[in-house]
């Protein structure tokens, strides 16, 4: 049996009610353990998925001819101070800021604010 939709009687009853926000707390994704963060296995999709991180130290601003003069040893004046955060670009947005590290004679940043976008 087939329902015309123009054979549908309007009720004059209560309107239907959305149902209840599903509530989010106790929901697991599939493959996900309890200890581990909500949607943490959800993640598992994109570990491999390459991006662009940035740590900028500071920026300078050139005209072409001096940055054709640049050689070994020259000294290029940034827009920063020494011990003020570096930041950290993801995709070419930033995230955080840190702070520059030596560990074993490899640079390094340690994270020291998380950047929250606006909303």
């Amino acid at each position: 049996m087939t329902i015309d939709p123009h054979d549908i009687i309007p009720s004059d009853g209560p309107e239907p009610q959305p149902a209840p926000a599903p509530d989010f707390e106790d929901f697991e994704l599939p493959g996900s353990t309890p200890d581990a963060p909500i949607g943490a296995a959800g993640l598992e999709a994109v570990h491999d998925v390459p991006v662009k991180v940035q740590a900028v130290l500071g920026r300078a601003r050139m005209p072409i001819g001096d940055l054709l003069a640049l050689c070994s040893g020259t000294v290029l004046e940034l827009d920063r101070r020494v011990g003020e955060p570096v930041d950290i670009f993801v995709n070419d947005r930033l995230i955080a800021r840190g702070e520059v590290v030596l560990i074993d004679n490899a640079l390094g940043v340690t994270l020291t604010e998380i950047v929250r976008p606006d909303r």
